[in-house]
């Protein structure tokens, strides 16, 4: 496994790293025993990063995680979780409300401090008040010792610049914009560089679009990008090949983006991802599939208010 600085943190993260969100059944009904069983594999595969949400699953995925990490030693993985979102429509960035929810994630996970919290999918929020509020907020159970590091995630990239240009964060985790089909988040890497941010980078299947199995029904791409990586997917297995093996390959190679992570109740699938990484990439069957992609390109979908 491959080890990088994530931005000025100190924090030397896996290339590949673990996203917790498959274990509160956000993409099926899961298997208690299987979920623990994927985080030891993770573990035991060199995976460093871990990252949840209360979230997911309606604090489930925080719940199961908590149990899964029992008796690992604490200083063998970095744990970050997040604050702000608690349902599909529930969002809440309050002083109040975010201090008391790192207080119920170090409960549910079982930790006293948490290695990074971040702010949950900031542009459903007001931005001025995450700015003046939020993060003030976090910046204070820093200095109390029970979070380390502070970030921001969200879809829209402008959001992240809009954030760092006015207060101080840490790490800032972006998801399907470092892609197959959308590498919009590169032109955002050297401001980020310059500023010491570290990058995370979360879907490197872009949510399901770019498998076999396809995107899910509630995916809010529109059908031209649905299309096109249902294309790349059918090329792939033409030649051979597995569009999610290409994918987690293209996105862990950037050595700008510290982590990418990926998500998954399944112990098989964990141990195919990382071993995925540890081989060359197929550059012939890249080339092939980025000339699929180009027509919808760096195309996206609108999220937040």
């Amino acid at each position: 496994m491959e080890y990088r600085e994530l931005g000025r943190t100190g924090l030397r993260v896996s290339a590949l790293s673990f996203g917790a969100s498959s274990l509160g059944g956000v993409f099926r009904d899961v298997d208690e025993a299987e979920c623990l069983l994927t985080v030891r594999v993770a573990l035991d595969s060199g995976i460093n990063f871990i990252d949840v949400s209360p979230y997911y699953g309606l604090t489930k995925a925080e719940t199961v995680l908590g149990k899964a990490l029992q008796g690992v030693p604490r200083d063998s993985y970095y744990l970050a979780t997040k604050v702000g979102r608690y349902g599909p429509a529930e969002f809440d960035f309050s002083a109040r409300r975010v201090t008391a929810s790192v207080d119920e994630s170090l409960a549910r996970l079982g930790t006293d401090y948490l290695d990074l919290i971040q702010c949950h999918d900031i542009e459903f929020g007001d931005l001025d008040q995450v700015v003046n509020e939020t993060i003030p907020a976090l910046r204070a159970l820093e200095r109390s010792g029970k979070v380390r590091y502070i970030g921001i995630t969200g879809l829209p990239l402008k959001i992240f610049r809009y954030v760092a240009e006015r207060t101080n964060i840490d790490t800032i985790l972006s998801y399907c914009h470092y892609s197959l089909n959308d590498t919009s988040l590169e032109a955002l890497l050297p401001w980020l560089a310059a500023k010491k941010i570290g990058v995370i980078n979360a879907s490197p299947l872009s949510m399901g679009l770019l498998s076999n199995r396809g995107a899910p029904a509630w995916h809010p791409a529109p059908e031209a990008i649905r299309e096109a990586c249902a294309r790349a997917a059918a090329h792939c297995r033409q030649r051979g090949a597995d569009v999610a093996r290409l994918a987690v390959q293209f996105s862990v190679a950037n050595p700008a983006i510290a982590t990418t992570l990926v998500g998954t109740a399944s112990p098989e699938n964990l141990r195919k991802n990382v071993a995925w990484i540890r081989e060359p990439i197929d550059q012939e069957l890249l080339s092939e599939v980025l000339r699929v992609l180009e027509p919808i390109h760096n195309q996206t979908w609108p999220s937040g208010d």
